[in-house]
């Protein structure tokens, strides 16, 4: 039996994960792949006191797996955009494959990394980039081959799903979640690219261009992060039998595809409204299959390992065959790739929540339904909550039916202005995904 020999490049979480497990099951692992998979060497600046890499050579620059003229696949797992994008390119340059969990090295770099690597006849793949240990690429890619993809909305970062879990069922305020979800590990120290929805839009950019067949570009894409969600907001939209989820949501339409990552208000009834804590979930609605859903863990040592390493089984497999039969890394021809308009928010129509207070007293939500049916805008339902005591201002809330973003702004911007109301507008975007 042949051997393929991979090296793994950054010996963290997903590096000891994917050492542990390629270790643990290798035997399974070499009876479908129909090879040998050996874990040649490492590249890590550091040990990892949860991997013993026994006799595997342990080199301290990462460049020399990829260099190494005995290496197949080069494993890139050290994160961030820079040096990962120069280690890559390094291993291509000298004939490696590379499999990689970087999502915004993808984002940011994968066409060119992918055109170097074709160029070459070379495989880059990705899978363990976009939702963690669930095979949302490979779906995308190959299983719904057959399929026009209509839409996607996934929850695809564990942390701000873990935030808006503990702030739906227990109420508490979004600061005091960052904090605990920083102490378990789920949170970075600055946790800026999950909270503020970048880390969400680098994964969504990934699946828009194989779900759409665009180049993969992050202009246009609009972000919205959780920070400014308030508990009460949470509540409401339960009561109301909404769930307040932050979404990665990609549609094509007429008009363009629209790319935007923001939070969510989601019927109960919806599956996606369900998943809580560090899950992650991807549904897909597409012509031929209908909606389907992903779901299962988004991050972790050995849930993205698990990917990682289906990752080396497909590249191990495809050395030495035909190139023209391999699995393209966008899931069609390059040449086939063609760019698309991306709609801006300001055009995009969904529903709203809206929150505001105002004065308890006659003719006041006269004027607001007056402002909204102005602006165009028709609503589904009023609610004024029961005032509390000795308080003139009261919380009232409006669901919106589909509307333009363009037309809500303008009447929001005329609600605030009025006397009767106090403070600002609260709004959040709402999502049946039915069809």
């Amino acid at each position: 039996m042949r051997s393929v020999n991979i090296g793994i490049c950054g010996l963290g979480t997903v590096g000891a994960g994917v050492y542990n497990v390629i270790s643990r099951n290798s035997n399974q692992i070499k009876s479908r792949a129909n090879c040998d998979i050996v874990i040649s060497q490492v590249g890590a600046r550091r040990d990892n006191p949860n991997c013993d890499t026994g006799s595997t050579v342990v080199d301290r620059d990462i460049f020399a797996v990829a260099r190494n003229p005995d290496i197949n696949i080069v494993v890139e797992l050290i994160g961030g955009t820079e040096v990962a994008y120069e280690l890559v390119m390094t291993a291509l340059e000298n004939g490696k494959h590379v499999v990689t969990a970087n999502k915004a090295l993808i984002a940011h770099h994968g066409m060119a990394i992918f055109a170097a690597a074709e160029s070459r006849g070379l495989i880059v793949a990705y899978e363990a980039a976009v939702a963690g240990g669930i095979p949302i690429i490979k779906a995308l890619r190959e299983g719904l081959t057959a399929n026009r993809i209509n839409w996607l909305a996934g929850i695809i970062n564990g942390t701000t799903n873990f935030i808006l879990s503990e702030m739906d069922s227990k109420g508490r305020e979004f600061s005091d979640v960052l904090t605990e979800a920083q102490e378990k590990g789920y949170a970075e120290a600055d946790p800026t690219f999950d909270v503020e929805g970048i880390d969400a839009a680098h994964k969504l950019i990934i699946m828009s261009s194989l779900a759409f067949g665009m180049p993969l570009s992050l202009d246009g894409i609009f972000t919205d992060g959780i920070t400014r969600l308030e508990p009460q907001d949470v509540s409401y939209a339960r009561e109301l039998g909404y769930a307040v989820k932050h979404l990665g949501i990609a549609r094509q339409t007429e008009e363009g595809v629209e790319l935007r990552v923001h939070p969510t208000l989601v019927p109960d009834r919806c599956l996606i409204a369900g998943v809580n804590d560090v899950s992650n979930a991807v549904m897909v609605n597409a012509d031929a299959v209908g909606t389907t859903m992903y779901y299962g863990p988004g991050a972790g040592s050995e849930p993205t390992a698990s990917s990682v390493i289906a990752d080396i089984v497909d590249v191990a497999r495809a050395i030495g065959t035909d190139t023209q039969s391999w699995v393209p890394a966008l899931g069609c021809n390059a040449a086939t790739l063609k760019e698309q308009k991306i709609m801006d928010i300001q055009h995009i129509e969904t529903s709203f929540y809206i929150r505001f207070s105002a004065l308890d007293q006659p003719g006041v939500l006269s004027d607001i339904t007056s402002i909204m049916a102005n602006a165009g805008i028709s609503i589904e339902a009023i609610i004024q909550r029961e005032q509390p005591a000795g308080e003139e201002y009261v919380n009232v809330i409006i669901l919106t039916n589909a509307t333009k973003e363009k037309f809500l702004d303008a009447a929001v911007e005329y609600i605030e202005q009025l006397e009767t109301v106090r403070g600002t507008v609260t709004f959040i975007r709402v999502e049946h995904l039915d069809q």
